[in-house]
């Protein structure tokens, strides 16, 4: 066979379906649109509105080809295990929407893999479902021997979205590696005969009793493993032996001095060099899944995908450290995923510097939280009762602190302490079992959300045209009624109902700027329009309630936008763009938009950056934002392709999915976006931009909160009402007050000294008075409460109570303050080494006033609820110390 690269083989393909009448397509975002899907696993995701017709393809093209960049982590313990499981790989697809079928798919197959791949014949098998003869047929006339044919049943060769809906069999080819490797035929669990195509025909729609019935159109969906194909056609054992993984796995050879070893069963065993192996390989593997995700625009955090994305970062750091490598490491791989990969995904070439910092700034983050999971292992080893450290122990330092058991059982046998390993692994196949039913069917989930009556409603209707970019009033009729999930002809006064009309001047929230509101109304009555949605693209409904008479479908009608509320949107929204630039001006290229909210009221932009800002940046950012408004300078709007969009360095918003045909907003030359939303003509209209907060949302990531126009002015009067009321009640001029403020408070942090100073003096001269109350149990120790002392001040008198002691002992002290009860203990060195134990004592007491506390033998304290329980409480202790 003749070698090819992964970049060859990935072009070939392509461009042999490209050449059949396919339409070439970019690889879709990593964030898939459908919500019942975490992570893109599958080329067809983006397609599923095509394939049930919703949306119509094309028509210039028989289907679409793409390269598909996946992500599927739901066995992620066993990547690298294996010389085929990958976190991250690559999907080459051939789709289909009515157009070719079984004969096209399964001739262009054949040729594909015997012509342009020249693959053996003799050497490729195939698997049929049990009753498709049809399609063995096929195969035979090609001239593929029946020796090589095998029917396989449901489980293995019929592909089903769910319970019922579209489904139908699937033709897998294989690639016989020979009898070096194990397996006896196409589909067992053995390595011999590798499928590298799966090519499901749907053409059915199955029924809730089980029949099948035949789909209108009928469909193609294929999926063949880029790496795997690699592997076949670069004569290597594994996917992590081909061209672009195995650069990965040297830049991991690079950094630690470890050598790989390599081969189907690399991995296998004990031993040090298949540890070496496996780390080399889930760094090599797993850097490719954080680079991509991030560039995508998923941001680390504790759920979803962001708790994905940090897993498999953590777990990739975990594993360099074991290699040896110290410090921040995964930088290096990120370079050589940009070398090898960023030609064909510019994504993550024009995020380079945001992906660096983030990946950076996680590292970071890691190392302080394995240190505070090695606190935690050490207060649970100082806690345990025994020998055996619970499995739920050690799962909860592998899944929270990302330690890995064999870290756990060394830090435990340094203290004779043995895992348990069976609760540990039960732990694990729970976590595991979760993941997998979350993420049940990949792709064939994804089929679940589709449909339904706005779906269908999009099909009959079509899409709505929206004229508010130019009108906030539109004469149009009413094409459809949804009330409570059903087509309805008719509202009446008082209903709540989505409304659909031909042509709306009405925006659909999007891409965080709220929707309108408004009236429509008609001849016989009139609807007030509380907000405005997209359920599905293209489809805008009004969500209306009827205020006087009924709305018909058929109804001509006049709608009319709220121009008002319309007209701060606007200014907030343009606003936003402004804002963003200048961040990216004063902070560094790095900031990308990681959400965002646009209202009447204000503006929430949230963005990728590292620290808080200090008050001077964001005061720069605000001159900088203002002095873009004050400029007057008109906004131009246009649509351009994507790709020129990109070329004259427009800015796509971080993660965002765009068509071929985009929107640009530009403010002169401060600004320029891709965005659908509605601006202001002329930034003047904006009035005025003030910053409000800037806090914390998630790690790397921060925000923004901001007013403009009247609610800036709002805003400012409500401050200078807030500052002569300040002003009058010092009596000080308004310029004046934090002056006053802070000369008050110096006095009364003068005042405060004074008070500390004389309980103090009085702990002094009562001293003698708390002596009274010693007694001996073998060491002296006086149990007394003193109402109104802090902590501070109880701390005071012990340190007076010891130095008058006769010898060293011990004090419980109690004191209400403030109607706030608060018990210590304290004691000498020789009154511990007599049986004293502050925590015992404060334990004992502390139930008493309803509260707890903690500290050390010779020091500690709780505060409580109930004061009433002051006496009982110093009563217990007493009695716990035999007093």
């Amino acid at each position: 066979m003749k070698y090819m690269t992964t970049a060859e083989i990935r072009e070939k393909y392509l461009r042999f379906f490209e050449e059949k009448g396919c339409k070439r397509l970019p690889s879709s975002s990593l964030i898939p649109d459908d919500p019942s899907l975490l992570l893109t696993s599958a080329g067809m995701v983006q397609f599923k509105p095509y394939f049930l017709h919703v949306k119509e393809f094309d028509p210039n093209y028989i289907g679409a080809t793409t390269v598909q960049k996946c992500v599927r982590t739901n066995d992620i313990d066993i990547i690298g295990t294996t010389g085929r499981h990958l976190s991250f790989f690559e999907m080459l697809g051939n789709f289909s929407f009515g157009v070719y079928f079984k004969h096209e798919m399964c001739t262009w197959a054949y040729e594909f893999s015997t012509e342009v791949l020249e693959l053996p014949k003799d050497r490729l098998y195939f698997t049929v479902f049990e009753d498709d003869d049809e399609t063995i047929e096929i195969w035979k006339s090609l001239g593929v021997p029946e020796s090589h044919i095998t029917r396989l049943g449901e489980d293995d060769n019929f592909w089903r979205a769910g319970p019922t809906g579209p489904c139908g069999p699937c033709s897998e080819i294989y690639f016989d590696q020979g009898p070096d490797f194990e397996g006896d035929a196409p589909g067992d669990d053995g390595d011999r005969f590798l499928e590298f195509w799966n090519c499901v025909f749907t053409q059915f729609d199955g029924q809730e009793d089980g029949t099948l019935a035949p789909l209108p159109t009928k469909n193609i969906d294929t999926g063949m493993g880029l790496e795997r194909m690699a592997a076949i056609m670069q004569g290597v054992q594994s996917n992590y032996e081909t061209d672009v993984l195995r650069d990965l796995v040297a830049v991991g050879e690079r950094l630690s001095g470890a050598s790989y070893r390599g081969g189907t069963n690399a991995t296998a065993g004990d031993g040090a060099q298949a540890k070496v192996d496996l780390s080399l390989r889930i760094c090599a593997d797993h850097s490719r899944s954080v680079a991509f995700m991030i560039a995508d625009g998923i941001l680390p955090s504790n759920e979803g995908r962001g708790y994905v994305l940090r897993r498999l970062l953590r777990r990739a750091v975990m594993h360099g450290h074991k290699l040896g490598i110290e410090g921040p490491f995964l930088g290096e791989y990120l370079a050589k995923i940009i070398e090898l990969m960023g030609d064909v995904y510019p994504e993550i070439v024009d995020n380079r510097e945001l992906v660096e910092r983030i990946i950076l700034s996680e590292e970071e983050r890691f190392g302080r939280t394995l240190r505070t999971g090695q606190a935690y292992l050490v207060d649970e080893l100082s806690a345990l009762d025994g020998s055996v450290l619970p499995g739920q122990t050690a799962f909860t330092l592998h899944d929270t602190y990302g330690f890995p058991i064999e870290l756990t059982e060394e830090i435990c046998s340094e203290s004779g302490v043995t895992v348990d390993h069976a609760g540990f692994d039960a732990c694990m196949e729970e976590q595991r079992s979760r993941a997998r039913a979350a993420t049940k069917g990949d792709a064939e989930a994804a089929w679940s959300t589709y449909g339904g009556v706005h779906a269908e409603t999009l099909k009959e209707v079509g899409a709505s045209i929206f004229v508010g970019y130019e009108h906030t009033e539109a004469a149009s009729s009413i094409v459809a009624l949804i009330k409570d999930g059903a087509r309805v002809a008719r509202i009446e006064q008082g209903e709540e109902a989505e409304l659909v009309l031909a042509k709306t001047p009405f925006y659909a929230e999007m891409g965080g700027e709220v929707g309108d509101t408004g009236t429509i109304e008609g001849a016989g009555g009139r609807a007030q329009v509380e907000d405005t949605k997209a359920p599905e693209a293209g489809l805008v409904c009004h969500r209306v309630k009827v205020v006087k008479g009924s709305l018909s479908v058929g109804e001509d009608v006049a709608a009319a936008v709220d121009a008002g509320r319309r007209a701060r949107i606007t200014r907030n929204h343009t606003a936003t763009h402004i804002l963003h630039a200048a961040l990216r001006q004063v902070l560094g290229d790095h900031v990308n938009q990681a959400g965002s909210y646009v209202g009447p009221d204000r503006l929430r932009f949230d963005f990728a950056h590292f620290a808080p800002m200090t008050a001077d940046e964001i005061k720069q950012v605000e001159d900088l934002a203002n002095a873009v408004i004050m400029s007057a300078t008109d906004m131009n709007i246009y649509e351009t392709s994507l790709d020129e969009a990109r070329a004259s360095g427009v800015t796509a918003l971080f993660g965002e999915k765009y068509g071929d045909t985009v929107r640009v907003v530009e403010a002169g030359g401060f600004s320029r976006e891709l965005c659908g939303g509605c601006h202001v003509r002329n930034t003047a209209e904006i009035g005025l931009l003030k910053v409000v907060a800037e806090t914390s949302v998630a790690a790397n990531t921060r925000r923004i909160e901001a007013v403009t126009s009247y609610a800036a002015l709002d805003y400012l009067n409500a401050r200078a009402a807030e500052l002569d009321a300040a002003a009058s009640a010092l009596k000080s001029a308004p310029l004046d007050v934090a002056a006053r403020v802070a000369a008050n408070l110096a006095t009364i942090k003068e005042f405060e000294a004074e008070a500390r100073r004389a309980k103090q003096a009085a702990a002094e001269s009562d001293a003698s008075a708390y002596l009274d109350a010693m007694v001996d149990v073998g060491y002296p120790l006086i149990v007394i409460r003193v109402d109104g002392l802090d902590g501070g001040a109880m701390r005071n008198v012990w340190d007076v109570v010891r130095a008058r002691m006769p010898k060293p002992g011990a004090l419980v002290l109690g004191a209400v303050t403030d109607g706030k009860p608060i018990v210590m203990a304290a004691a000498s060195d020789e009154a511990v080494a007599a049986g004293f134990n502050a925590k015992d004592v404060i334990k004992q007491a502390s139930s008493h006033i309803k509260g707890g506390g903690g500290g050390k033998p010779t020091m500690a304290q709780a505060g409580g609820k109930d004061a009433s329980g002051m006496d009982a409480a110093l009563e217990a202790a007493r009695a716990f110390l035999g007093a």
